[in-house]
């Protein structure tokens, strides 16, 4: 009896200890670590802007490089379509895009009407902690004045870039897309290059108020739509004294032209001209529904003076 006793209470202790075994293995599961949120892991992005066009294998070669160096790379393009040589829209553009991208976003912008001359291909980082990959020529000179300049580099390492044998007409193949690549995959931007003190600054005209209103310029189109934007910003207009309805008599290039201040396109008739503030709180005249450029015969570059409220339109 003795020894079935002892083998019983030995089996009940066997049993105890194999649930107990079984309890802190399921207790173990319960507080496992869940897996990493893949926001705590985002995808390096890129953003690219040319004025290249898409009629042709630019972008696509240029997008091959950036993958072939980061796999993981989200590229975003913002446009492709910058007018041919043209820096300042290259610019306009870039500077309206930027604040809706976070810190470590890298930029590659190439409207370079200077590639292979001595202009310099550089790594520019703001005060917001942003990358832009650019030719030194004032494509980034908005946005620096807007943001900060934290501190520019010269890109010489030739380590960053596609190789040894870089084209003398397509440096954003074989230099901005594989640095633009390799600071998405994290590499220090410090190493690109030696620092540049001084950037190359872009000098834009600006529209100019006085007693008798404000000057300014047309400085683009709105496509498709045919709107044209100016460069007098919302602040400059809102002094002049008008109101929501009021009817403008101002001047395109040096001629008259008289049509209402409104909120939004649908409060006039279809077909009908509107002045109004665009999204990025610029001056814009509009045709409901229609295309001003095409209608009126006007495209940029141009001028345009709005006078005060009840004061007199410039003479020609």
């Amino acid at each position: 009896m003795r020894i079935i006793r002892s083998i019983l209470i030995a089996q009940g202790i066997l049993i105890l200890t194999l649930l107990g075994s079984s309890g802190c293995k399921q207790n173990t599961q319960t507080v496992a670590t869940p897996p990493t949120s893949p926001a705590a892991n985002p995808r390096p992005i890129l953003v690219f802007i040319t004025d290249f066009g898409t009629a042709n294998d630019a972008v696509a070669i240029c997008h091959a490089v950036m993958v072939g160096i980061a796999p993981d790379v989200r590229i975003m393009d913002i446009t492709h379509q910058v007018t041919p040589f043209s820096i300042e829209e290259g610019a306009r553009i870039l500077e309206g895009v930027t604040p809706y991208y976070p810190a470590g976003t890298v930029f590659v912008g190439v409207i370079d009407p200077g590639v292979g001359t001595s202009r310099k291909a550089i790594v520019a980082k703001t005060k917001k902690g942003q990358y832009f990959v650019v030719p030194d020529n004032g494509l980034i000179t908005p946005v620096v004045e807007r943001d900060g300049l934290d501190s520019a580099r010269e890109i010489t390492n030739t380590n960053w870039m596609i190789g040894q044998a870089i084209s003398s007409t397509f440096h954003g193949r074989d230099i901005f897309s594989p640095v633009g690549a390799h600071l998405a995959e994290g590499w220090d931007y410090t190493m690109v290059g030696p620092p540049v003190e001084q950037l190359v600054r872009m000098t834009s005209k600006v529209a100019t108020a006085n007693d008798k209103g404000v000057d300014g310029d047309i400085i683009a189109l709105d496509d498709p739509f045919g709107s044209l934007i100016t460069d007098i910003s919302k602040e400059q207009f809102d002094k002049l004294g008008y109101s929501f309805g009021d009817k403008i008599t101002l001047q395109l290039n040096k001629k008259p032209f008289t049509l209402p201040y409104e909120k939004t396109f649908m409060t006039v008739p279809v077909g009908d001209s509107l002045l109004f503030i665009d999204s990025r709180g610029r001056v814009s005249l509009a045709v409901n529904q229609g295309n001003f450029s095409n209608v009126h015969k006007i495209s940029p570059p141009g001028t345009i003076f709005i006078p005060r409220k009840g004061g007199v339109p410039k003479s020609k």
